[in-house]
C-alpha cells in the first residue's frame, strides 16, 4: 500500500529502514494531528506512553504519526488512513526539520522515543475531533 501524501525519500547520507519491523504510518489533518500531540503528551506518563515520531508534510496539510508495523491491517478511523511503510525511504539518525515545500520531523525520532501507541493515538485522535468540532460550533 502507497502511503498518502507523504514524501519518505531518502536523502544523501540518511539511514533508511528496509525490515519487516518498519513502523507504519496513520496520517491525519494538521489541525486534528496538532491536538492530538498535545493531548497525548499531556497524559504521557500518567495512563498511557507518549507520542512518537511525527512527520510534518510540506504542504501543511498532514502529520503522520509512527505506529507499529501491522497498525494498518486493523486502522479504520474516520478521517485518517494508515498504510504499510515497509522501510520504504524511511530514515532515522538524520533529523530533519520540515522546511518550506518539504516534509520532515515534527518530532524527530530521537528526540521522543519509539513509535506512538496506535490505542493510544485513536483515543487522542477522536478527542482532538470533538474538542475542534465543539470550538467550530462556538464561533
Amino acid at each position: 500500500m502507497d502511503s498518502t501524501g507523504t514524501n519518505f525519500a531518502p536523502e544523501t547520507g540518511a539511514t533508511a529502514i528496509d525490515t519487516p519491523d518498519a513502523p507504519d504510518l496513520v496520517t491525519v489533518p494538521t489541525r486534528q494531528g496538532l491536538e492530538a500531540v498535545d493531548i497525548i503528551r499531556r497524559g504521557a506518563g500518567l495512563t498511557a506512553p507518549g507520542v512518537g515520531p511525527v512527520l510534518h508534510d510540506g504542504s501543511g496539510g498532514t502529520l503522520g504519526f509512527l505506529v507499529p508495523p501491522g497498525t494498518a491491517d486493523a486502522w479504520d478511523l474516520p478521517g485518517s488512513a494508515c498504510t504499510q511503510t515497509n522501510g520504504r525511504g524511511m530514515r532515522f539518525g538524520d533529523a530533519v526539520s520540515p522546511t518550506a515545500g518539504g516534509t520532515g520531523w515534527l518530532l524527530p525520532p530521537e528526540a521522543v522515543g519509539p513509535v506512538t501507541d496506535p490505542a493510544v493515538l485513536r483515543a487522542a485522535l477522536g478527542e482532538a475531533a470533538r474538542l475542534i468540532e465543539a470550538a467550530d460550533n462556538c464561533r
